[in-house]
């Protein structure tokens, strides 16, 4: 039976070093839980620190202090081949530039995450296959990115983000560089692929119709993590 607790920040601070030789603080003793399946948005302007925590959940960056807990394990602790091989395994990550690689095809892309462990059963080709056809681009599996629309490089880049079943799903502003149109289609992708693939969800937005979409909302302040107010 899983823990209660997916995903725990302890304490997390986060500073970087600025040309006046004063550290620039961004994150202060962030202490924070997320539950399996569970959903949450994290807001704040712009430079607020969205990015940061997100690249610190995702162990692409270290806090400067304080513990990052995925199943327990203290992230900030490992090594950079264990940290990958949780990346690769229970991590998705979808951003803003959706980052496909221009002379692979909408499969493959997808497939790219899979490639370290192979596919000799062709499992992964098949959820791969699957997913794709749930979003709607199953008539899109040789297309390349260049002949797809920014919401549908969207959608590849998240059912990318979910091909090796990943326990936590991060979103950075997914939705900034689209129409409204096609962020209301991929903020529909996100919450129905939690609730349905079961992957714990974080979207980093300043879009308020977003975080809504969502469920708990939270709000970069300060470099502190708040319920937002008039919330419960």
């Amino acid at each position: 039976m899983r823990d209660e607790t997916l995903l725990e920040l302890i304490n997390v601070s986060k500073s970087y070093e600025s040309p006046g030789g004063e550290p620039l603080s961004v994150l202060r003793e962030i202490s924070w839980r997320l539950g399996p399946g569970r959903a949450a948005a994290v807001t704040g302007p712009s430079g607020a620190g969205k990015s940061t925590l997100l690249n610190i959940i995702a162990a692409l960056d270290r806090p400067s202090s304080g513990s990052v807990l995925l199943d327990g394990r203290d992230l900030a602790k490992l090594g950079d081949k264990a940290l990958a091989e949780i990346r690769s395994r229970d991590i998705g990550l979808i951003f803003q530039l959706h980052h496909l690689l221009p002379q692979c095809t909408v499969l493959e892309n997808v497939l790219v995450p899979t490639l370290a462990a192979g596919d000799a059963d062709g499992q992964a080709r098949r959820r791969a296959i699957r997913l794709l056809e749930r979003v709607g681009l199953a008539g899109r599996l040789e297309h390349f990115p260049g002949q797809l629309s920014g919401g549908e490089c969207q959608r590849v880049a998240a059912v990318r983000a979910l091909i090796n079943n990943p326990r936590l799903l991060l979103a950075d502003e997914p939705t900034g560089s689209l129409d409204r149109h096609a962020a209301e289609n991929l903020t529909d992708l996100l919450t129905e692929l939690n609730r349905e693939e079961g992957a714990a969800l974080i979207v980093a937005t300043h879009s308020p119709a977003l975080a809504e979409r969502i469920g708990s909302v939270l709000e970069l302040r300060d470099g502190g993590l708040v319920p937002r107010e008039g919330r419960p």
